[in-house]
């Protein structure tokens, strides 16, 4: 069935452009949050060598939490484009955390968790994951710690915040913060995301999108 434009009409099947497979992946991450994510993720693809951005894509969709995996599912299943799946979202005051999570992971959907929010994450690229479990808490913190090592204030809309933070802090370094963090939670008997706090998985979806960059370039 043909496709409809923006106006609603139905677009005539010659009027749509044959797709060509990017050669280092379709990301398709849905996420539940307005402005942090897409902004970080948009802006990890704006930071990509233009000679790689039409061969490794990251599409951005925002949808409820509830609608995260039955989103990911319409995609994929509408558009073939759209090869890898994550969904990513914040423990916040979510229910049923875990059970979304495992219910991501048995549709074969990635999962970029963050407990207790996605600045968790951000926290790393400047050296330190702190014991913060509330989110506003955590916010508040991060944008004092942004503002002290970029010089701007933080902004959860800022179309430059990935820029920001590789520039001023260290994504190699961020990669293992996070890593240990989820060692030192399964050490200390914690198995679900929701008792893993500070922690978070966001790492493994923006590091294999990195690995890939690297290959491509050696």
């Amino acid at each position: 069935m043909a496709k409809k434009d923006r106006s609603g009409y139905r677009k005539k099947r010659s009027q749509t452009k044959p797709f060509r497979n990017p050669e280092l992946g379709y990301y398709l991450i849905v996420t539940d949050t307005e402005g942090t994510e897409r902004c970080y993720f948009e802006g990890l693809h704006a930071n990509l060598p233009e000679k790689l951005k039409d061969k490794l894509v990251i599409k951005v969709i925002e949808t409820k939490t509830v609608d995260l995996i039955n989103k990911s599912l319409e995609l994929i299943a509408y558009e073939p484009q759209y090869r890898v799946p994550w969904i990513v979202f914040d423990r916040d005051q979510v229910k049923d955390f875990d059970e979304i999570i495992q219910s991501a992971k048995s549709r074969n959907i990635g999962v970029g968790w963050s407990n207790p929010c996605f600045e968790i994450w951000m926290y790393a690229y400047f050296g330190n994951m702190p014991a913060i479990h509330e989110s506003w808490t955590c916010c508040s913190k991060f944008g004092d710690m942004y503002k002290k090592k970029t010089g701007q204030e933080y902004s959860k809309t800022d179309s430059q915040m990935y820029k920001r933070l590789i520039t001023y802090g260290d994504e190699e370094k961020a990669f293992k913060i996070a890593e240990s963090k989820k060692v030192q939670c399964k050490n200390a008997g914690y198995s679900l995301p929701s008792e893993m706090c500070p922690c978070t998985n966001v790492d493994e979806l923006v590091s294999e999108i990195v690995r890939r960059k690297k290959l491509y370039e050696t």
